[in-house]
């Protein structure tokens, strides 16, 4: 037995809660390069408390819809950004935060060309693209100290496209 989530395109007003989406919309707030190439500025807030940015590679494996999730996780010390290293979109499943443990998840899918920075401490699934490759570029803390919280929930959500 799961409980049914509908996936939504996501939207900077629906993500706002949970963290910024990055994205080309709207005019380049400049042109740099001599004017061959607008810069779309400042698009997310990192936030990596005492550690520091880093910048790592994943190769996370496709899934497909629908899409079983069990396990929810969150990194209490620092955002977390996903960039695709492709021109498709993926999954995106967040949930807010009910005392200590995530609340009722919802899921989103990105357009081709759209990433999405976490912010701190919220509770989001896996890195999950849904066509291959699923290469990233992902930015987020490195330092010492614990920075992962993972939550199993009891019953599983199944996403729906």
């Amino acid at each position: 037995m799961s409980f049914e989530l509908h996936s939504q395109l996501i939207s900077v007003a629906a993500f706002v809660p949970f963290g910024d989406l990055i994205s080309t919309e709207g005019a380049p707030d400049t042109l740099i390069n001599q004017g061959l190439c607008g810069r779309f500025h400042d698009r997310a807030r990192l936030d990596f408390g005492d550690g520091r940015a880093g910048v790592s590679l994943f190769d996370a494996e496709p899934r497909s819809l629908p899409y079983q999730i069990e396990m929810i996780e969150r990194h209490p010390q620092g955002s977390q950004c996903f960039i695709p290293m492709s021109e498709h979109g993926f999954l995106i499943v967040v949930a807010a935060d009910n005392a200590g443990v995530p609340g009722v998840p919802c899921a989103f899918r990105t357009l081709p060309g759209q990433a999405v920075n976490f912010h701190r401490g919220t509770w989001h699934g896996v890195l999950t693209p849904l066509q291959a490759p699923g290469l990233f570029a992902v930015v987020d803390r490195i330092g010492s100290g614990e920075n992962l919280e993972e939550y199993h929930f009891p019953t599983p959500y199944s996403i729906l496209s």
